[in-house]
């Protein structure tokens, strides 16, 4: 089992910033490729970026490229994401995910992930 835990989130204005953070615990954090996603309200999860197990390829959704960076820190066991020029679109509930990595790659797909974190609240006002 792998517990995941986000921190970070908050309300701030358009045009401004903020960083989230997962933090992992239960089982060897650098064999698991991360991810974080996010649901806004009557919509579907959806994907926002990934990471690879050792931290070398990163992938991002076209909406958030640019803007956001995703990293990792396999001392730590935490997975920051750094959100700047955010807009109200990016109003959501980020969710922090975990995959036992079988390559060295990123995975983008939801239904991938094995392990989910209980989601952050992100208010972007205009």
């Amino acid at each position: 089992q792998v517990q995941l835990v986000e921190s970070g989130g908050g309300l701030v204005q358009a045009g401004g910033s903020l960083r989230l953070s997962c933090a992992a615990s239960g089982r060897t954090f650098s064999n698991y490729a991360m991810a974080w996603f996010r649901q806004a309200p009557g919509k579907e999860r959806e994907f926002v970026a990934a990471i690879s197990w050792s931290g070398s390829s990163t992938s991002y959704a076209d909406s958030v490229k640019g803007r956001f960076t995703i990293s990792r820190d396999n001392a730590k066991n935490t997975v920051p994401l750094q959100m700047n020029s955010l807009k109200p679109e990016d109003t959501a509930v980020y969710y922090c995910a975990a995959k036992l990595a079988t390559h060295g790659g990123t995975y983008t797909s939801m239904k991938a992930y094995d392990y989910w974190g209980q989601g952050a609240q992100v208010t972007v006002s205009s």
